[in-house]
């Protein structure tokens, strides 16, 4: 990990960028899948799915005997576990319910929202070197408890055609039965276009790596909406003198092991907590099993010494990381100052992984500083809110004149005579 000490604010621009791949050859590479799919459906999904799965599949579609075969396979402690966490997401979304109210803004004029769920909507789950049945919960939950009527799951299988059976099980205790054999660019052409067998959708969800990013990028610009720009996984670790180092250790760690192109960034005030992490990181890292994958990430993450816990705070919102974990003794009052994030953890015991599975929060959030605009993934997301306005009579009396007062005044005729025809029948 590079150390940086006492760095000067013109330097924080450096400081804050992500590990990134050369964008033209990945858009161009993307664009091109893309391209195959929407025009050759199932068959270029099968081809690739063989060229970057290496797997040759005959249908898309998990079939009713691999669920079943599925739930043989997940021991009664991890099922629990998943029934656990379930609980608490639905818990934490329904509590976000949308409650419209019809408000007269003026006399005879009422207006209101109306929260609509999304008709269709995709849900793309990573496999890769780590299947992540816990994202299953994430964006399934909500969309379940938004009223969505079709959900379709994408994701990708393992070299003898099996989906990972753990997802398959989340995705069952969640109640999403329609489920692809699909992973990556080719997993977000085939949701974006639709083919002959995966639906088209309206919006789709999921985190991935930097061509799953792309690819939802590309499709949004005129074929399907997304949830946000969700790349490769990142947090940072704002520390003092009396932060666990073996926690903070352990919570870098934790992120670092996602994938090469994720990032850790730790910020103390302690050089000696920084030194002492340091040590610490190398201690934890020889003993994972992901050793090599979290090595090659620490490449690319910084730790930090800054003067106080304002400059660390400052730091953390022109880094706007995906997780942020505020493990100092006044995180409650550090708390107050955070402005970009996706997520926040505060204190020592409310570790990153929490979030990732069981707190109730969501996991699917915004990297690579997407969290200066974007919020994580919640129950609006899958909804719409519909506008409605009613005016009576006196509603017209009301606004009337102003509506075409403005409405000539910005020359467009029609407009104003719409209302001016209204103002007329009342006299």
């Amino acid at each position: 990990m590079k150390i940086i000490k006492y760095p000067k604010k013109s330097e924080w621009e450096e400081i804050v960028k992500r590990p990134h791949l050369d964008l033209s050859k990945l858009n161009a590479t993307v664009n091109s899948v893309l391209d195959d799919i929407k025009a050759n459906g199932d068959d270029a999904v099968k081809r690739y799915e063989e060229k970057f799965d290496h797997v040759k599949l005959n249908s898309l579609e998990v079939s009713d005997e691999e669920k079943a075969e599925a739930r043989e396979l997940v021991s009664k402690d991890l099922y629990d576990s998943l029934v656990l966490a379930h609980n608490n997401i639905a818990k934490f979304h329904e509590a976000q319910k949308f409650e419209g109210k019809k408000i007269e803004t003026i006399k005879g004029v009422t207006c209101w929202q109306k929260s609509v769920p999304i008709q269709i909507v995709g849900l793309y789950i990573p496999g890769g070197t780590a299947p992540l049945f816990s994202t299953v919960l994430m964006l399934a939950t909500p969309a379940k408890i938004a009223g969505c009527p079709d959900i379709v799951l994408c994701t990708p299988p393992n070299k003898e055609g099996k989906v990972n059976p753990v997802i398959l099980v989340a995705a069952e205790i969640v109640g999403v039965s329609r489920i692809f054999k699909a992973g990556g660019v080719q997993a977000i052409g085939a949701m974006a276009y639709g083919t002959e067998s995966i639906p088209k959708v309206y919006k789709i969800f999921g985190p991935g790596n930097q061509y799953v990013m792309a690819a939802k990028q590309q499709v949004s610009l005129h074929d399907v909406a997304i949830d946000m720009p969700a790349g490769p996984s990142e947090v940072c670790v704002i520390a003092d003198e009396n932060s666990n180092v073996q926690f903070v250790a352990a919570d870098l760690l934790s992120q670092a092991e996602h994938g090469t192109d994720s990032q850790v960034i730790l910020i103390t005030t302690s050089e000696k907590i920084l030194d002492a992490v340091s040590k610490e990181i190398e201690l934890q890292l020889s003993k994972l099993p992901r050793r090599e994958i979290a090595a090659k990430t620490l490449e690319n993450s910084k730790l930090v010494l800054v003067h106080d816990t304002d400059e660390a705070m400052d730091l953390s919102n022109c880094y706007a990381p995906e997780h942020l974990i505020i493990a100092t003794d006044d995180y409650e009052k550090l708390s107050e100052k955070v402005i970009n994030a996706g997520s926040v953890f505060l204190g020592k015991y409310a570790c990153e992984s929490a979030g990732d599975y069981a707190s109730g929060t969501n996991h699917t959030l915004p990297t690579h500083r997407y969290a200066l605009a974007y919020n994580g993934v919640n129950l609006d997301s899958y909804n719409r809110k519909i506008t409605f306005q009613n005016l009576s009579e006196d509603g017209i009396r009301s606004i009337g004149h102003a509506v075409v007062t403005m409405a000539e005044n910005e020359q467009l005729e029609a407009h104003a005579n719409a209302m001016r025809l209204r103002i007329k029948s009342l006299e």
